[in-house]
């Protein structure tokens, strides 16, 4: 029980097959109602696929979990619909300080530029995450949502997965064209199909104390290495909504962690911090252990794999639920095309290509966050106390502080959906790159670029151009100047927008290729490669 906030409970309801007692084959199926779990739900619904979501709990997640959330999630939500709901309840933030001792060493600035519709981070407890998706699910004719179903055996097929589940009225069978599965770290799905997990353990241990209590800390993240309260370990601070404070204490490996959740043990470490004299009620106390890890492939067969599923990282960079909603944003249009044969199974594989590039991306990151502040030998110490010391007066050293590289998206430089740069183009918009938000006008009143791109292809061309066509699929296009007005610059800034410039934006909101010139040879060409007909 927490002191503020009530877990709802979810109705199970008996569906139609069971009644029937007839086994029905769905085009998607999705096991795990969590953030990634809930988000592939709803974007599978945005693009058209009737999707059932089974979950073996009636609630949501116990305890805040995952707390921050970063721009480009929060511009997947945005497509979905919910992200204002979210960045409103959420508390904003987008600095970052490092403290060495008792002295701040380094601060950073996550989104130093203007024009952003989606703020650099909020920190909101995942149980209203959760809840919010929630509601938007069960608004959505296309979400079937399906509480205390737990799925028992998973039977892969070549044209199909039969699923064994368990419900309290009895246990029935059901077939899924493409199952998804998002049930977490723990993953049940990953052990019935035998999918290898591997990558390292970390031998350290972190108390996460989320707090209640009015404090005069700013809305920053605030990171301290061998802190006067808290010696020769090292501490987090995050404000979250209704007055909680997430708080991560380093422990060292040779921690009970029984022992270390108890209050007694838990309430003098936080006075130690804030001082005696400043109230607060423990919320909720948990000690883990983290992983760096991910599965061997994030496609196996008519199983496809997502979030902690698919991959695991430490908690320093906000990379865990973040990624795994990268995942859904990647997974569901290749599916929409396969399903409704406007694309090879092969697209398929591109998300594990692309995703599975991401993950080690952010593998590497935490690991090394994880290493710099947690070092395993008396080298490494003095070596990361060096760069701390070093940071307070020298500019080169800032760099070099890692206490958490916060999460950002990775470029798919490699992926064979993209079509390589015939000319040369200025700034970071290159093929596999997320687009960048601008400001924009649309009929005299004021936009965003984002939200004009919405969830197809697009040529986005600041001159004349025409939609092409591959097969069910049309790029349609969006001309500045005509259909979308750039009155501050920023947008023609951004995408180095000289006259005539045009690119193929995917349904994902990534660029798949860009031109000086619009060429409908090219651009079909381009559409087609990004349908994956060119994968081999």
């Amino acid at each position: 029980m927490l002191h503020t906030y009530t877990y709802p409970q979810y109705a199970y309801r008996q569906s139609d097959e069971q009644r029937s007692g007839q086994r029905v084959r769905h085009p998607v199926v999705i096991i795990g109602a969590g953030p990634v779990g809930l988000t592939q739900a709803l974007d599978c619904a945005a693009r058209g696929i009737p999707t059932v979501l089974l979950d073996d709990n009636n609630t949501v997640s116990v305890g805040s979990r995952a707390v921050c959330y970063a721009k480009r999630p929060l511009e997947i939500w945005d497509r979905l619909g919910i992200a204002q709901d979210l960045v409103a309840q959420g508390v904003q933030w987008k600095v970052g300080k490092v403290f060495f001792r008792d002295e701040l060493v380094y601060q950073f600035d996550l989104l130093p530029e203007d024009h952003h519709k989606m703020p650099a981070m909020i920190n909101l407890q995942q149980y209203y995450l959760e809840e919010r998706l929630v509601r938007a699910c069960d608004a959505s004719p296309r979400v079937d949502l399906r509480w205390k179903h737990k799925v028992l055996a998973v039977d892969p097929q070549p044209d199909h997965v039969v699923l064994t589940v368990e419900t309290p009225d009895g246990i029935f069978q059901m077939e899924a064209s493409w199952l998804i599965a998002c049930d977490g770290a723990s993953s049940d799905t990953r052990r019935m199909i035998g999918a290898d997990f591997t990558g390292q353990f970390f031998q350290d241990r972190f108390l996460i104390a989320d707090v209640v209590m009015k404090a005069d800390f700013p809305t920053e993240r605030w990171f301290w290495f061998d802190p006067p309260f808290h010696r020769h370990q090292s501490v987090l601070l995050h404000k979250q909504a209704d007055n909680v404070w997430r708080i991560d204490f380093q422990l060292g490996w040779d921690a009970d962690p029984n022992e270390e959740k108890k209050p007694e043990k838990v309430i003098p470490r936080i006075q130690a911090m804030l001082g005696p004299d400043v109230p607060f009620e423990l919320e909720w106390v948990s000690v883990y252990q983290f992983a760096c890890r991910r599965i061997d492939r994030f496609r196996h067969g008519r199983v496809i794999f997502a979030g902690d599923a698919a991959h695991q990282v430490s908690p320093f960079g906000a990379r865990g639920a973040n990624s795994g909603v990268q995942d859904c944003d990647n997974l569901s249009w290749k599916l929409k095309a396969v399903l409704d044969g406007d694309a090879p199974e092969a697209l398929l594989d591109t998300y594990h290509e692309e995703r599975a590039f991401a993950a080690d991306d952010n593998l590497r990151h935490s690991t090394r966050s994880t290493d710099f502040i947690t070092p395993k030998s008396r080298t490494s110490l003095r070596l990361r106390n060096a760069v701390l010391e070093l940071a307070r007066t020298e500019p080169f050293a800032r760099p070099l502080v890692n206490s958490g590289r916060l999460s950002t998206p990775t470029p798919y430089v490699h992926s064979p959906l993209n079509t390589p740069d015939a000319e040369p183009f200025a700034g970071r918009m290159t093929p596999g790159t997320n687009c960048a938000d601008a400001p924009i006008e649309v009929d005299g009143r004021p936009a965003w670029l984002l939200e004009q791109l919405g969830d197809g292809f697009v040529l986005l061309s600041f001159g004349p151009a025409q939609p092409v066509r591959v097969g069910g699929v049309e790029a349609r296009v969006l001309e500045v100047g005509r259909d979308i007005v750039d009155r501050t610059g920023v947008l023609t800034q951004r995408y180095d927008g000289q006259p005539g410039t045009v690119y193929l934006i995917r349904p994902d909101q990534y660029v798949a290729a860009r031109w000086r010139r619009f060429d409908a040879a090219a651009a079909q060409a381009a559409l087609e490669r990004a349908l994956g007909h060119c994968v081999a």
